[in-house]
């Protein structure tokens, strides 16, 4: 009989640790869990990353927890982190977790789960259709949508209403990214019957929660709530294959068409084509949705986030909006150039995701034995990267805790190390330079047309951060007053 060949030895995460004694996980420092369950019930509380968090302080930059008999790395060192999102996809991958229960769900293949050579050929696919070039085409249709808010806004403003932000944010970012995406007149914001926004919001949820169950329930006793998620996937699946039937069918009657696409899945599409013949439906559909969950609240959450933390520092706020109407000289015309030359509000946006990152936290899973730091990491070792811990620590940020814009304007290159949004590495967000636009031209609107009157929540306690995938805030509502700044419509 023929030995096991031995594990494929993979480079260490840090070249300067292969003269260094080496550390197993079981040798770290682990909290104190329940006896067979270790750390499980951590697990199933949506402010996770809180409790990771606060053992980071507790334990230091690398530490164990246990899920069962499972022990996973927790690295919370930004330069020990940057290696290991660098490493991928050849060192590191998503957790098999997460593609068996995508797959279980019944959500389609895409950018954010392939893995090896997939990943490869949709990153090229994804990435052209992204293309800064294509992202411009679409400005005005941007523009409109931002009116819509407005419009809105305006109702709430005159009838002293106030306003969900989170929710109306969300209406904000699927309008964006249906319309950009697909070509098609998506508006939940004077209108909730749209089939997408009616099954979206259930699907990142239940993936994060079946994500961290100890036990897969719903396998075997679906409830309800299973039973209508399995219906919401249905629905959104049906409803991308037809957006990509009728993207094939204009493509194939309008040449003109393939030469300045319309929309992002017209230059998906024509990117796959041009790619790789292997590329199929299946595949673009699962990036099309994979755009639709990723962008929708990711953003949304990141404004809103800044939105409170801009009222509660009214100098910044005073000082982005004066930003915004030197440069901004017709609110409801602006333009590209107007949009790159908002320097401080753009360093708003990078101090809120440094602060208020929507991905706190970044699990990955080893695929060869490798040294992580001093650690030796076996394959298949399930990995949690702290993403914030570094980026407000006082040690390499003056008042890390509060929110100061003007540290990023001729920024040293310290800040973009110690705080990654988007991620690090070939698998960075592909989809970023949208994300930062839509940022700039909701809060150049608010801030042209409104004056904020009450931000926070009705307990008027600071927000509380829930993770769900993502993390958002809880509870914020905002108030507005109608701003004297005269505009007329585009």
């Amino acid at each position: 009989m023929t030995p096991a060949p031995a594990p494929a030895q993979h480079k260490p995460v840090d070249a300067h640790a292969i003269d260094q004694p080496r550390r197993r996980i079981a040798e770290l420092p682990c909290p104190k869990g329940l006896p067979l369950l270790g750390n499980v019930l951590a697990f199933r509380s949506p402010q996770l990353h809180l409790q990771l968090e606060t053992w980071h302080r507790q334990f230091g930059a690398f530490y164990q927890v246990q899920l069962g008999k499972h022990r996973i790395l927790v690295v919370g060192d930004h330069r020990v982190i940057a290696n290991v999102l660098k490493d991928r996809p050849e060192g590191f991958s998503r957790t098999a977790r997460l593609r068996e229960i995508s797959v279980e769900m019944g959500l389609k293949p895409g950018l954010f789960g392939a893995e090896g050579s997939d990943w490869a050929l949709q990153r090229r696919m994804v990435m052209a259709s992204f293309d800064p070039t294509h992202v411009r085409q679409y400005f005005p249709a941007l523009v409109k949508v931002a009116q819509r808010l407005k419009r809105r806004w305006a109702a709430a403003a005159i009838e002293h209403r106030t306003i969900d932000l989170q929710a109306d944010l969300m209406r904000f970012t699927v309008d964006t990214i249906a319309g950009l995406a697909f070509g098609a007149e998506v508006n939940t914001i004077e209108s909730d019957q749209d089939v997408i926004q009616q099954h979206l919001d259930k699907i990142f949820p239940a993936l994060f929660e079946r994500l961290v169950a100890p036990l897969p329930i719903w396998r075997f006793w679906p409830s309800r709530r299973d039973r209508e998620l399995k219906r919401s996937v249905l629905a959104v699946n049906q409803e991308v294959d037809r957006l990509i039937t009728a993207a094939r069918s204009r493509l194939g009657c309008d040449p003109a068409v393939q030469t300045q696409p319309n929309n992002l899945l017209e230059a998906m599409i024509l990117a796959a084509d041009r790619v790789d013949a292997s590329l199929n439906d299946q595949q673009i559909a699962g990036n099309v949705l994979t755009m639709l969950l990723a962008g929708e609240d990711t953003t949304a959450n990141t404004i809103a986030w800044m939105i409170y933390l801009l009222w509660q520092n009214p100098l910044q706020l005073s000082r982005a909006r004066e930003e915004v109407k030197s440069i901004v000289t017709r609110p409801d015309a602006p333009t590209l150039d107007q949009m790159a030359q908002l320097t401080f509000v753009e360093a708003c946006i990078q101090e809120t995701m440094r602060l208020k990152p929507v991905a706190p936290q970044l699990p990955v899973q080893a695929l060869r034995d490798t040294v992580i730091g001093d650690i030796e990491v076996p394959a298949g070792t399930v990995v949690i990267t702290l993403l914030r811990t570094d980026a407000v620590d006082e040690r390499w940020v003056p008042q890390a805790t509060e929110f100061k814009p003007e540290r990023w304007l001729n920024s040293s290159p310290l800040n973009k190390k110690l705080s990654m949004p988007f991620g690090a590495g070939p698998r960075i967000c592909p989809g970023r330079y949208l994300a930062m636009l839509e940022m700039k031209i909701a809060l150049a609107m608010l801030l042209a047309h409104f004056e904020l009157t009450e931000v926070g929540t009705a307990q008027k306690h600071e927000p509380q951060e829930r993770l769900s995938f993502t993390m958002a805030p809880v509870g914020l509502r905002m108030q507005l007053g109608q701003a004297h700044t005269p505009y007329t419509e585009p």
